[in-house]
């Protein structure tokens, strides 16, 4: 299909590809994945014929048609209705259509047998090609990508950057391409349009080429994955998981044929140096020199997944209760946010708060963090210190600081030394950290502002998708660092793996109202599943015609058991609340000497601790088995 044969591209000196080889065949499934600057996209743009290789070639059959999806597309205007613009796919139906149309005219005056025959072969051509359903599919893909039929009707030029990009996607898929190369698709999607792209690709007969930093996605979509690194192209034969492990593999083998290459170089060396001197030796000895120095080299293993190994602290904890949201209303012209929601976030949740695009998450950040006006309270709690991390913030960035002057002017209590081990956490080193923030990429600018967020002395972070323009390995990076992070945070993030590795609580808006699930996205999304959903409001179509809300009260027998489930959840607080502060008490007590030192005395307490341990674990399951009965009730 494509063929990729000793590919080099350089950039000024600098070789981005160096004899790189590889082969794209029918009903390939390829993620290319590789860090930032490896050349992934390039690599596209260089199939597509937008950039020529510096040597090598890259081939493919004249009539292959290519679906490519990028970020340039952003730029593409119409003042079009959406549904319009996506169905300029159809280039020859569209034309068909209109000639048809001009017959139709004509034959109104013309009735000659050679005007009735361009028409009725016009028509045998357009029905065809599928040209009666045109409308129906891009509707149907429109519908997929999250689109109203209300929002099809609406030119393109009214649309953020992110929504245009969907609609260049429903476009390029409606061309029925033999591949697609698509470019970080899942950039600004919200999780349903992500779970139907996944469910639209696992359906698309051609092949495929999808650079992206969702490992989630590529593990669903992709048979295999092609790593983008050092200037050359490693084909792996499975999805990214698979690539984890057989990489890993690889990386030992690797590893094992390096010492035995680097001992066996030494004796040479002990034994060249021994001899050289000698005069009936010599030649022996130099003989050895040179088939030392034709020696293919093996290279040691590179380590590509750094670790944090700094302890992101603060001088102050929070108290129990940190946000404490009440009476919450919020809403926009023809749409309702919030009516009289409340909330309350504890000392140590990791919240993530997800849900469709348009249903208010980055409000209700703006919210929580004081910037976004609305209709009742939301009260932050003892000693709680806030940082707040948003895409716009990349933009207050000062563009002539270095790197490193950035975070010194932010972070003054820092040294140096442990301004430079943050910033080697997010993959800045050596001289690095010197360069402008001028001329670094939109996922390096990334970095250095949430680097920024980590240095303050915030026991609360509140961040808006924190793994826009990162990477796989600065996903990881993050996870790290929140996973040791010792404070309180919620994020919204459409990264499910992200989201996987770092919530113990998930928070959705529905219904007007802020919802909570106890526990990881993995379980939420099961008990999602399972649940059944509210219906969806209907579309309003004027401000003027909507009518007061009545408020429908819940059944009598349901309120009674919502009061009683409540009453109980409370009781089981104050229960974890006092297992709490004995488990406490019993760790201090096997942290005394005079206990820690006396083998009966250590064994008591030992065995208090197990038992105290036991009713707190006991009342924790407890709370999360009336939660979820709560939630179900509610929903």
């Amino acid at each position: 299909m494509i063929s990729i044969n000793n590919l080099s591209f350089l950039i000024g000196s600098r070789a981005l590809y160096d004899e790189a080889d590889w082969h794209i065949k029918p009903g390939d499934r390829a993620g290319l994945i590789g860090a930032n600057g490896t050349g992934k996209s390039t690599l596209l743009k260089l199939i597509v014929g937008e950039y020529s290789p510096s040597s090598g070639s890259i081939s493919m059959a004249k009539d292959l048609r290519i679906g490519y999806l990028n970020q340039d597309l952003l730029s593409y205007d119409s003042h079009h209705p959406i549904l319009q613009v996506a169905m300029e796919a159809f280039d020859r139906q569209n034309k068909l259509h209109k000639e048809i149309e001009e017959l139709l005219k004509v034959i109104e005056t013309d009735y000659s047998e050679d005007v009735l025959n361009k028409l009725a072969q016009k028509q045998e051509e357009f029905d065809a090609l599928d040209g009666y359903n045109i409308e129906y599919r891009a509707n149907e893909v429109l519908a997929g990508l999250g689109f109203s039929s209300e929002d099809q009707k609406r030119p393109l030029n009214t649309f953020s950057g992110g929504w245009r990009m969907r609609v260049m996607l429903a476009k390029i898929l409606l061309q029925d391409p033999d591949i697609l190369l698509l470019d970080e698709p899942t950039n600004h999607m919200d999780l349903p349009s992500i779970k139907w792209l996944e469910t639209y690709l696992s359906s698309f007969e051609g092949a495929i080429v999808i650079v992206s930093h969702d490992r989630y996605f590529l593990d669903k979509i992709v048979n295999r994955t092609v790593e983008s690194r050092k200037g050359k192209l490693t084909v792996y034969a499975g999805n990214y998981s698979f690539y984890l492990e057989e990489k890993e593999l690889r990386s030992e083998i690797q590893r094992g044929e390096f010492k035995n290459q680097q001992a066996k170089i030494k004796q040479e060396e002990r034994l060249i140096e021994r001899f050289k001197a000698k005069a009936s030796k010599a030649k022996m000895a130099q003989s050895r020199m040179k088939a030392l120095d034709k020696m293919e080299r093996i290279d040691d293993v590179d380590d590509d997944n750094p670790t944090v190994n700094f302890s992101f602290k603060f001088s102050k904890p929070s108290g129990r209760h940190v946000i404490r949201i009440e009476n919450a209303s919020k809403s926009y012209p023809n749409i309702d946010i919030l009516h009289n929601a409340e909330a309350i976030i504890e000392k140590g949740d990791k919240i993530a708060l997800i849900g469709a695009n348009g249903k208010g998450k980055s409000t209700l950040l703006r919210m929580i963090a004081g910037t976004e006006k609305f209709e009742g309270t939301c009260e932050t709690g003892h000693n709680v210190t806030t940082t707040f991390f948003a895409q716009h913030q990349l933009e207050s960035l000062h563009l002539d600081n270095s790197i490193l002057e950035e975070l010194q002017a932010f972070a003054p209590k820092h040294t140096d030394t442990e301004l430079r081990s943050i910033l080697g956490c997010f993959l800045f080193t050596g001289d690095d950290v010197f360069k402008k923030i001028k001329v670094l990429s939109g996922g390096e600018k990334s970095r250095v502002a949430l680097a920024k967020s980590l240095t303050t002395d915030s026991n609360f972070l509140i961040l808006d998708e924190p793994t826009n323009h990162l990477d796989i390995q600065s996903v990881n990076i993050l996870i790290q660092a929140l996973q040791q992070y010792e404070g309180t945070f919620i994020s919204v993030s459409h990264d499910r793996y992200f989201l996987d590795n770092v919530a113990n609580k998930i928070w959705f808006i529905e219904e007007e109202k802020i919802k909570q699930y106890p526990g990881t996205y993995a379980e939420y999304e099961e008990w999602d599943a399972k649940r059944v959903k509210p219906a969806p409001k209907p579309i309003p179509i004027k401000q003027e015609e909507k009518k007061p809300k009545v408020a429908e009260p819940a059944p009598a027998n349901v309120q009674q058991q919502l009061k009683k489930l409540n009453d109980k959840l409370k009781r089981v607080e104050e229960e974890i609340a006092t297992f709490e502060n004995s488990v406490k008490a019993c760790e201090a007590e096997l942290a005394k000497e005079e206990i820690f030192s006396n083998a009966q005395k250590l064994q008591e307490a030992n065995q208090k601790y197990q038992s105290e341990k036991a009713l707190l674990d006991a009342a924790q399951q407890t709370w999360e088995t009336l939660a979820g009965e709560i939630m179900e009730l509610e929903g």
